[in-house]
């Protein structure tokens, strides 16, 4: 048993000396995470853990964790952020009363964090940062991500490669832009499932002229973005719209700011060939 546990203890320290390894611009922080048993250290190593992004390693003595990610990819706020969503605290994070609730008994650690719920962030609203005695105004982080998407539908729906590599260069600058500290809890939340997608097609429709690939993975780029805009507030509505013939006729959906067709898949050649299916307010 005991030559079993120390197999077991080498090959975790091997996997996360491994993990470490892959992270290209690495930094590390030690912080406190509130949590009982062991089940409660399965639960915040998995929520706080990116694959080639991040690594959390938590000890349930302590309750100090060791988090290592890529500064490129993430952050420590993104991190924690995530960590008290799964229902866990810290000195930075409160977790959802709701979602600490659900917590298995044995996980339902003594609450000593004094800081405010992460459900009550409203990040939608001005955020003030002070930075030397200055005032900077921090507004809806994920608007960019939509203007810039929408000028690629529009440079499509004219069939013009050019724009649409000029427009998804600036989308990837927009991505990369984001400060996910300021994300709303349930914007984070979708936006960690779907950057990486984001990043992927936007990086495709930047690096090719041609027009057809450009369109293919505008219908991908398309689904990502219908995740985010569904979790965030605009100023006016988005039109979700549908067209049959689009994908090989098995279908493709895009965005809009105006409820008339005017389709990214085919240009002039069918210009109005879909319908709205879904107005998003």
């Amino acid at each position: 048993m005991k030559k079993l546990s120390k197999l077991l203890m080498t090959i975790l320290v091997l996997l996360s000396i491994t993990t470490n390894a892959q992270l290209k611009n690495k930094v590390t922080a030690t912080v406190k995470i509130y949590g009982n048993c062991g089940m409660c250290e399965e639960n915040i190593e998995k929520a706080g853990s990116i694959k080639n992004g991040a690594n959390v390693d938590w000890n349930v003595d302590t309750k100090m964790a060791t988090i290592t990610y890529d500064s490129q990819k993430t952050n420590l706020e993104s991190i924690l952020k995530q960590i008290a969503l799964a229902g866990y605290d810290s000195d930075q994070f409160l977790a959802p009363s709701d979602t600490y609730s659900k917590l298995p008994s044995c996980c339902q650690y003594d609450r000593e964090a004094k800081i405010a719920d992460i459900s009550n962030n409203k990040s939608e609203e001005i955020v003030n940062k002070h930075t030397d005695n200055t005032i900077i105004q921090e507004t809806n982080q994920l608007k960019p991500i939509f203007e810039n998407y929408f000028a690629i539908k529009e440079a499509l729906v004219k069939t013009d490669g050019n724009t649409a590599s000029t427009k998804a260069t600036a989308l990837l600058s927009a991505i990369n832009a984001v400060k996910m500290e300021l994300l709303k809890s349930d914007e984070h939340i979708v936006w960690m499932k779907v950057i990486a997608n984001l990043k992927e097609d936007a990086e495709h429709i930047a690096d090719t002229k041609e027009v057809t690939h450009q369109r293919d993975h505008f219908n991908t780029l398309s689904k990502s973005s219908y995740q985010l805009i569904k979790v965030t507030k605009q100023e006016s509505p988005t039109y979700y719209q549908h067209c049959p013939m689009a994908n090989d006729g098995k279908g493709a959906d895009w965005l809009s700011k105006e409820n008339n067709i005017k389709n990214p898949y085919f240009g002039s050649k069918m210009l109005t060939c879909g319908k709205t299916v879904e107005t998003i307010k």
